[in-house]
């Protein structure tokens, strides 16, 4: 096999241990040697680079930490070449590729010190992909590991699981298929301390059966977190100098001075009356300093603003916790004012318009047949989705200035929990024959809009005449943790999100939560603050959703006229190839002269639309005519003769399939000569009497008329 050479002079250090029942093993000095730190990471026969590069410099002036993840699929890792015609390299990265990114650095990035600025890269490459699990939660790993042997500031390890519930029990690193058919698919990432961050798709599973999974996924991640401390003392880390960006004390305390009777109880104001109140007294601000200071003030200015913003932050928190009082006034449980519409666009298949305080979003829904489905190609899957849910969230509506553009990961990331939140209550493909284009144009936010996209959407489906199972509310649960006490908050706002530790989104039915994303600012919470959570989430769901059902309390009975109609026969898969026909000159024909869409399934469900009721008809005829096989005794009306013989004539009842009508069959009365009744072309009505031992079928026109006339 060989031997890989270190050009540094290091050895390559293994470390392995038994995690949820394979090997899991970490290997540094192998490859990467120009990296800050690269670990290769298997577990199974998958294997995963991670990469991180810490650069030296500082960003000055940035108020964010410039930290980037990314997850790259290569289609090789599967043995697979992209399906794609034109394309065959990896490019622009999937939507799986980028949500797992994101699925990533939800962890990681509140692992980092407040006020770092030097940037930061991780990659995570997954190299080879054993097919019976998924390789996120093993990407998860490889990139935690990269960062701790940095020597920068990361208070990892970290470490995921993707748990599926299989014949009642959890099981971490489900399959694919166990994810799909179960009724629960949750991630946890966590460190040895606490849970960091949790993301889920459920089937209306219950809060009791989420707190259980987050307590098995905590002890199960664990060996994962010990693992990973063994491998950063075995390489002995050199730990980083770094300074932290932050207003320069004095300008703090200034600030601080300034802003004294100026924050607290005058503040606490509904939204929008607390934003310009906060806008003005910044501006007020920053024109007692530029006049104090002239010139040197503008140089200052993004430090005054810092410390400015981080007074607001202290004081929403000191609002929460000493005075039980949130910005705008609000007790702990109570929801924003809500009001919400539907049918706002009159061309739209189904719209809805729902409002709570100043977030608000409007959605469209657009139904077509199944051949619109959009196809998936990547490292794990290939397949269809039929139901699409798309996010939009321009500038405006955070009172910006902003280039539009493609989506960006927050804007993937925010459609698709929306998307999971109602997977779990869309019909059947077989009942409902549809794809389904969910598009949430945000018009104002002011916290949780995916939450808003999320009933806004359930609305306009049922607007839309989608028979949605139940309709799904959603809502965003905040915390503010002061020493060993925890305050949740429902419903947050931007101001209590940016002050606060934890994000916690959760949607459902009044039958059980659909989808969970969680995200924590702090280290680590315990399970029974979150459980709390979400008993207390449940009662701010039900609060919106009987909101919602005063607009519409269900699907309605029919769809919008301008929706196309879409009805489905079932034929034998064997008979395919006669629907279809020789180059497809079968299907065309049916298409053209009825003026249909067809889409025909591989185990013989064939999807007929048109906006046309009779067209419909009319191609589904055509169909049964092509595929039905001859019944004895059935009748079949205005069939064409197809020729005409001295002893009877042949009738098609059916494409590629002629039956003899004899000479004493067609009348009651004595026929001498066929010719002198029919001729080609004729149309007829004839009874299929009987089907010889060579499969010849037998018509009697007399028959037919005989038992017609009764």
């Amino acid at each position: 096999m060989g031997q890989t050479i270190n050009p540094t002079g290091k050895d390559i250090i293994l470390v392995e241990t038994d995690f949820c029942g394979r090997k899991l093993s970490l290997e540094v000095g192998r490859v990467g040697f120009r990296t800050s730190a690269s670990v290769i990471v298997r577990y199974g026969d998958t294997v995963v680079l991670g990469t991180a590069m810490i650069s030296p410099r500082t960003i000055s002036g940035m108020d964010y930490f410039p930290l980037s993840i990314d997850y790259e699929e290569k289609m090789y890792a599967s043995g697979k070449i992209s399906g794609s015609r034109y394309i065959k390299r990896e490019g622009r990265p999937s939507d799986d590729a980028i949500l797992i990114g994101r699925l990533i650095d939800r962890p990681i990035r509140p692992l980092w010190p407040k006020g770092y600025r030097q940037e930061v890269q991780g990659v995570a490459t997954v190299l080879s992909m054993d097919p019976s699990f998924r390789p996120d939660m093993v990407a998860m790993i490889a990139m935690s590991a990269a960062f701790m042997l940095t020597g920068a500031p990361f208070d990892g390890p970290v470490a995921g699981l993707r748990i599926g519930l299989v014949d009642g029990k959890f099981t971490a690193f489900a399959t694919p298929e166990q994810l799909s058919d179960g009724d629960l698919d949750l991630v946890v990432a966590a460190t040895k301390d606490g849970i960091m961050m949790v993301e889920a798709g459920a089937s209306e599973v219950s809060e009791d059966q989420i707190a259980e999974a987050l307590e098995f996924a905590f002890a199960a991640i664990q060996p994962a977190i010990v693992l990973q401390q063994q491998l950063a003392a075995k390489v002995g880390v050199t730990k980083q100098a770094f300074v932290l960006s932050a207003p320069d004390p004095a300008v703090q305390t200034t600030v601080d001075t300034w802003l004294e009777g100026k924050l607290g109880e005058d503040l606490r104001k509904p939204y929008p009356e607390r934003n310009v109140m906060i806008q003005t007294l910044r501006d007020d601000m920053r024109a007692a300093f530029a006049e104090k200071l002239g010139d040197d003030f503008e140089a200052l200015k993004s430090d005054y603003d810092e410390a400015f913003q981080l007074a607001v932050h202290k004081d929403v928190r000191q609002g929460i916790i000493d005075d039980n009082v949130r910005p705008d006034g609000r007790g702990f449980t109570e929801v924003r004012e809500l009001s919400s519409e539907v049918d706002l666009l009159p061309r739209a298949h189904g719209s809805s318009l729902f409002t709570r305080g100043l977030t608000q979003a409007l959605n469209i829904i657009t139904l077509a047949p199944l051949s619109f489905v959009q196809l998936v190609d990547t490292m794990e899957r290939e397949g269809e989705r039929r139901y699409l849910h798309h996010y939009n969230a321009p500038g405006y509506t955070v009172g910006e200035v902003r280039r539009l553009g493609s989506p960006g990961r927050r804007e993937i990331g925010h459609g698709y929990l929306a998307e999971r939140a109602l997977a779990a209550v869309l019909p059947a493909e077989a009942d409902f024959p549809y794809t389904i284009r969910s598009v949430t144009e945000i018009m104002s936010q002011n916290g949780s809009t995916s939450m808003a996209a999320t009933c806004s959407s359930s609305l306009a489906l049922m607007a839309a005449g989608v028979p949605i199972k139940r309709p799904v509310s959603g809502i965003a649960m905040g915390l503010m943790i002061a020493g060993d006490k925890s305050y949740i908050l429902t419903d947050i706002a931007d101001a209590e999100d940016f002050a606060g530790d934890m994000d916690f989104k959760v949607t459902g039915t009044t039958n059980g939560i659909t989808a969970l994303q969680m995200d924590m600012k702090v280290h680590g919470l315990p399970v029974a603050i979150l459980k709390e959570t979400l008993v207390q989430g449940r009662a701010g769901r039900a609060h919106i959703l009987e909101h919602m059902m005063t607009t519409i309390a269900e699907p309605r009975a029919d769809m919008s006229p301008y929706a196309p109609r879409v009805e489905t026969i079932q034929i034998n898969p064997d008979k395919i190839r006669e629907v279809i026909g020789k180059g497809g000159e079968v299907i065309q024909k049916i298409t053209a002269e009825t003026g249909t869409t067809i889409d025909i399934k591989d185990d013989g469900m064939i999807m007929i639309a048109s906006p046309n009721g009779d067209s419909i008809e009319a191609a589904k005829q055509w169909i049964r005519m092509i595929t039905e096989d001859p019944e004895v005794g059935a009748i079949y009306k205005d069939r064409p003769v197809v020729s005409v013989l001295d002893f009877g004539a042949f009738v098609q009842i059916m494409p590629g399939k002629d039956g003899l009508v004899h000479v004493s069959e067609i009348s009651e009365e004595r026929v001498e000569k066929t010719s002198d009744v029919l001729k080609e072309g004729d149309k007829v009505t004839v009874k299929l009497i009987a089907i010889d031992e060579r499969g010849r079928l037998q018509l009697s026109m007399k028959a037919a008329a005989r038992e017609l006339n009764k």
